[in-house]
């Protein structure tokens, strides 16, 4: 019998009289550190190139990180060379610390402190793994020869950077795999590290990284809390947190690892890493608002996160993914529809939040709230989307359904009666592809293979209020070169949330549809074309959409 439990064994708990954390309640946010571009990266299947990278970074920028993990310079030249981009590109704001990783090894820390050369802030980590199976299995050493890397690394760390006098040094410290690792010995460790680093004059950090959830979250409060009242030099440093997801528990583990003591949190935005992920630190801050504490980040545009995430890793949301999916909003029982819209009748803006079912306020996120509200039922939007697949050959995705069947559902209401394929589809073409107002007359798209890399350049001609306006753009593909272009003219943000085409027939007469999904200035727009090619009716489609939000605001400039 091959799934065996007695295989496993459970993880020591250790002996904690009168534990202090569940008595405690986080009421500021701890400093927060990402690791997207180290952690997050080094888990994708294909490592983000540097376009990605630099949009990742300038969206931790902008959310207010200010200590951000970099990479791992010293074992990765595409790594050392994004390092080196931020600083001599100068893309580092004066209160912002780059973190780098390195192993305990005299040659790796030396190349890291090359790669951080010039840098006004930086944080050096350096780690060893500490656990019984490592030390055992891996390594072959016992725990003192364990303990002389740790203190021979801190040694050389402290070393090379006296080197360096202009650069404002931290120093951290990481004995890998904490959570299995006797947590005596741990203290051990990192007391023999702070030892070589406490009269450096230097921010120190220890972190205690959970590298495999073994256990629940109460076992991790308790490691945690046991470090900090037996650590000898405690107030000497912050103590961060770095835990994974292996058991599902860890924005838990993280939240209690606050509880028990600890200052600083790593993590990654949704959760991307290694095998399960990292501590998403999007939830863990949404949790913290939710109770009334300042998370200290700007998490107001979740539309814009997720489309930089999605870009960078190339791993798509979950709509249930906590604050930030399709459908964390959404109530499709009746009862529960019921309870929120009596609710928000209720709800004033000089009140505290309280409205069932809805432990955030959505519009706080950037979100409508029509997905809220909305009649939902799912042989509504099924039937719907089965009609214009089957009798009219288009392939919605899902937000689309979702949008269509409202719209189907009230015309029905609205004739209090059954509505024919025709009906449905003549709804569909009136809202999506007759609503736009702008044409596109012609369009031309070439590609400069410049030597960083091929960027479409667009030129294009739109009908506007009988006049014809002249489009140019570029950028990675056709839609991104639109969506810059209309940028330029028009001044609206655009970010492209979703994206589908097909054909609708076969042979040389085969028209194309597209669907897209924008954010324009942080209000949602659907845009639906037909053309003879798939590009053009990409172009077409966000062409209307993006004609809505102007209809939109003309509309509200008039009243």
């Amino acid at each position: 019998m091959s799934f065996d439990h007695r295989k496993y064994r459970a993880t020591p708990r250790i002996d904690l009289p009168n534990r202090q954390w569940p008595n405690r309640a986080i009421e500021r946010a701890p400093d927060w550190c990402s690791v997207d571009l180290r952690d997050g990266n080094q888990a994708l299947v294909e490592p983000m190139t540097v376009q990605q990278k630099l949009r990742m970074w300038d969206l931790l920028v902008k959310l207010g990180f200010k200590e951000i993990e970099v990479g791992f310079p010293s074992a990765s030249q595409p790594d050392f060379d994004f390092v080196r981009a931020l600083i001599d590109g100068d893309r580092i704001p004066d209160d912002v610390s780059i973190q780098v990783l390195v192993q305990a090894r005299e040659e790796l820390i030396a190349r890291s402190f090359e790669a951080l050369k010039g840098a006004k802030r930086a944080i050096v980590h350096v780690y060893n793994s500490t656990s019984p199976v490592q030390r055992e299995r891996v390594f072959g050493l016992d725990k003192s020869g364990i303990t002389a890397i740790a203190v021979q690394g801190a040694k050389w760390v402290r070393d090379y950077a006296a080197q360096y006098p202009q650069t404002q040094w931290s120093f951290q410290y990481s004995p890998e795999s904490f959570s299995s690792t006797e947590v005596d010995y741990a203290v051990q460790v990192c007391d023999a590290v702070i030892q070589q680093w406490r009269d450096s004059g230097n921010p120190l950090i220890i972190n205690l990284p959970a590298t495999v959830e073994c256990a629940s979250p109460n076992v991790f409060a308790d490691q945690v809390e046991y470090f900090c009242r037996h650590s000898q030099y405690r107030s000497d440093y912050r103590v961060s947190i770095h835990t994974h997801n292996d058991r599902g528990c860890g924005v838990a583990a993280a939240e209690l690892a606050v509880m028990a003591g600890a200052d600083r949190i790593e993590g990654t935005l949704l959760g991307n890493g290694e095998r399960t992920g990292n501590m998403d630190i999007v939830t863990m801050a949404m949790n913290l608002y939710s109770q009334g504490v300042d998370p200290q980040l700007n998490l107001s545009d979740m539309d814009e996160i997720i489309s930089v995430v999605e870009h960078c890793t190339d791993i798509g949301l979950h709509p249930r993914h906590p604050y930030a999916g399709e459908l964390v909003f959404t109530a499709f029982s009746g009862s529960h529809q019921d309870a929120i819209k009596k609710c928000m009748a209720k709800q004033r803006d000089d009140q505290p939040w309280q409205v069932a079912y809805l432990p955030i306020d959505p519009a706080d996120l950037g979100r409508s709230y029509e997905a809220v509200i909305r009649i939902n039922s799912q042989s509504g939007k099924g039937g719907v989307a089965w009609v214009l697949e089957n009798d009219y050959g288009l392939q919605l995705p899902r937000w689309l359904q979702v949008d269509a069947s409202r719209k189907v559902q009230a015309e029905a209401e609205a004739q209090s009666g059954e509505l024919s394929s025709a009906q449905i589809w003549s709804v569909f073409a009136d809202n999506y592809l007759h609503a736009a107002q702008q044409a596109m007359q012609n369009f031309s798209l070439s590609q400069d293979n410049g030597e960083h890399g091929g960027h479409d350049q667009l030129r294009l001609q739109l009908e506007l209020d009988g006049q014809c306006v002249e489009l140019r753009g570029d950028g990675d593909g056709a839609i991104s070169a639109l969506v810059n272009a209309w940028r330029d003219q028009f001044g609206e943000r655009i970010e492209v949330l979703d994206y589908s085409e097909h054909a609708l027939n076969t042979g040389t007469a085969a028209e194309a549809i597209a669907y897209v999904l924008l954010s324009i200035n942080k209000q949602r727009y659907i845009g639906v074309a037909k053309h003879r090619d798939v590009v053009g009716a990409s172009l077409q489609a966000v062409i209307n959409a993006a004609a809505q939000s102007q209809q939109a605001c003309a509309q509200r400039q008039a009243s």
